[in-house]
């Protein structure tokens, strides 16, 4: 979770249909029933975790179609939950670092769960050669939700004008991880991996944000235009991303595990939404070159 009220809301032109019209619903009705209850939103992220662990349980049986369908539906309540501790730290202003934390941490364990599950299930099947494709798709998968996330939060920083979805400078936090201790040095550097990894599959340009911030810069006064000209070019295209996103994964591994062939999911994985990454990637290019040529319209 979020610990500002303003970077934690959804934009809703960008948010992936299933979580509109199915996951969050759901999320939004349970939310009043915590409240009554006293429950936190770090309570509801452990919840979720725990529904993570036991999805990998079930699909660690994914032979019993029974299990596979207990399978998905606990990953489905993770993704319920997953959205209602947001929802919830919003009703009741209760932010916090660890809470970022905590929720960051509950959605790795629920894929690590799943993908250990199953190919602790498929080893003595087809050797341990599937670990290697489980790892290998399991860094697939950090690397496209690591793209998505940062063009939701470009969408939102660019488009929405919202200063919590910035990204925190490389340079800055190398400078601000210089005092901590150890452990702190090496969470700080973990960080800034990160955001390298993010800036290097996403597709998004460090040449082409700073221009952007230049000319806000030097033409205040159209702030709003150019805003919504972002609004208008990259809302499709985000949209576009959340084939990256969770929702569709959870489907495939379910689907995947009631044929019964539950490695293919990990091709998936590997192959299909990789290739729908750099297609992705690709069209960025073009829209940061049609945007820069609709600016000068503007200004």
């Amino acid at each position: 979770m979020e610990n500002n009220s303003d970077g934690i809301k959804r934009t809703g032109e960008i948010e992936e249909f299933t979580n509109v019209h199915i996951i969050h619903p759901i999320s939004s009705w349970l939310v009043p029933i915590f409240i009554s209850l006293k429950i936190t939103p770090n309570m509801v992220s452990s919840f979720g975790m725990l529904c993570g662990i036991l999805a990998g349980f079930c699909y660690f049986n994914y032979q019993n179609p029974l299990f596979a369908v207990l399978g998905f539906m606990f990953m489905f309540m993770w993704h319920v939950f997953d959205g209602a501790d947001g929802q919830l730290a919003r009703a009741t202003q209760n932010f916090s670092e660890i809470g970022k934390v905590i929720d960051g941490v509950c959605d790795y364990v629920t894929f690590i769960s799943v993908y250990v599950g199953i190919s602790l299930a498929l080893s003595p099947i087809v050797g341990n050669d599937i670990w290697f494709l489980s790892i290998g798709a399991g860094l697939c998968h950090a690397i496209q939700s690591g793209a998505y996330e940062l063009q939701r939060s470009e969408y939102d920083y660019w488009g929405k004008g919202k200063a919590s979805s910035d990204l925190p400078s490389i340079n800055e936090l190398i400078d601000h991880g210089r005092n901590k201790s150890t452990i702190g040095q090496l969470a700080n550097q973990l960080h800034i991996g990160y955001i390298r990894m993010q800036y290097a599959f996403s597709g998004v340009d460090r040449n082409f944000r700073h221009s952007i911030k230049e000319v806000l810069s030097l033409a205040p006064e159209k702030e709003e235009k150019i805003r919504e000209l972002y609004r208008e070019l990259y809302a499709p295209a985000v949209n576009n991303w959340s084939i990256l996103c969770a929702n569709y994964r959870t489907f495939a591994i379910f689907i995947a595990s009631i044929s019964g062939e539950p490695q293919y999911y990990f091709w998936f994985e590997v192959v299909a939404l990789n290739i729908a990454l750099m297609f992705l990637v690709q069209k960025q290019k073009i829209l940061n070159d049609l945007f820069t040529m609709r600016l000068k319209e503007i200004i």
